[in-house]
């Protein structure tokens, strides 16, 4: 492959699928598939599985903002709560409707994240990152204070996970069924997310991470293309986040607080903000490491947070950055 190839925004987003490439996504495919039956063979278990699956899903919808735009959030928990809220609301005051639950979860939050673009999509830098810090605290207060309609402090309850209506008829989402409902809806959002990212607006968004300016020069207007990947980036995220409130039959203004983005940042900057797959493999080792360090000690974050440290410091790119950049020498 020439060096002009491999300069294009299609590999540089690294979503080329190449020969040794196709092999690889079968083998992730596979594992996928066949999580419920090998996790427990590796001393874990199915859920754990799934809860990697809704972060990963939320992590790769900020990191169409963080890795390929250029745009720091440190608010997106706002609409990964607006979907866990949507959804549980839903549930609890409308009906037992899993599919408009979903839908509602993920309108919730990616309505709030389009009409919110225009106030965002002028700024840069700290200034982008504090203002949608603001917004997300804001949502976090409205649920804190609106006791009567989404629990407060304590947390919306009072629904559950319901049957899945389908033609052939009803199928009761007990764990493992429920994981393969959560990969259905992975798939669609990485897919759409793919998609975006192969398209013409995609590998702009590419150039303005690179070179706002000159891509300005060239007639395109970045602060329209800051805002669309905000509105997609939303959608995705509140479908993590109606995903995590199916996942615990609860949500709390926790699941909008700030630190909940900060999470999400720290698991794109772990598996490499500028590859497709590395808010995957950083929400993988996050779940997993959360969950170990958890059961030994209370200063669990401590943990991850050294982790974090030595990752920035040695491995930029994060650790399937450095992986595909090896593969690439």
């Amino acid at each position: 492959m020439s060096v002009e190839t491999e300069a294009r925004p299609r590999s540089r987003a690294g979503l080329a699928l190449p020969g040794d490439e196709k092999l690889r996504f079968a083998i992730f495919a596979v594992l996928l598939l066949a999580a419920p039956f090998w996790l427990p063979l590796v001393g874990s278990y199915t859920d754990l599985g799934t809860r990697v699956l809704v972060y990963a899903l939320a992590a790769m919808g900020l990191n169409l903002l963080l890795g390929f735009t250029g745009g720091l959030s440190f608010g997106h928990a706002a609409y990964f709560g607006l979907g866990a809220y949507g959804t549980g609301l839903m549930l609890r005051y409308v009906g037992p409707n899993m599919w408009l639950a979903v839908l509602a979860g993920v309108l919730l939050g990616g309505v709030a994240a389009t009409l919110l673009g225009p106030l965002v999509m002028k700024r840069r830098g700290i200034y982008f990152a504090m203002i949608t810090i603001a917004f997300g605290q804001m949502f976090y207060f409205i649920a804190v204070r609106w006791n009567n309609f989404t629990g407060g402090e304590d947390g919306l309850t009072g629904f559950q996970r319901e049957p899945l209506a389908l033609p052939g008829g009803a199928i009761h989402l007990t764990t493992v069924p429920f994981y393969y409902f959560v990969l259905a809806f992975f798939a669609v959002g990485a897919f759409v997310l793919w998609w975006v990212l192969n398209s013409p607006l995609g590998h702009a968004m590419v150039g303005a991470r690179e070179n706002a300016r000159r891509l300005e020069f060239l007639g395109v207007r970045v602060e329209r293309l800051t805002w669309i990947a905000f509105a997609i980036s939303g959608f995705v995220t509140a479908l993590a986040g109606s995903m995590s409130a199916l996942l615990n039959n609860f949500t709390s203004p926790l699941d909008l607080y700030w630190q909940l983005s900060g999470y999400f940042v720290i698991i794109c900057v772990l598996g490499g903000m500028r590859n497709f797959w590395g808010p995957f493999l950083g929400a993988a080792i996050y779940v997993l490491m959360q969950d170990y360090a958890s059961s030994v000690t209370k200063n669990w974050l401590s943990v991850i947070g050294l982790m974090f440290i030595l990752v920035v410091l040695f491995f930029p790119r994060g650790l399937l950055g450095v992986l595909a950049r090896r593969r690439s020498a």
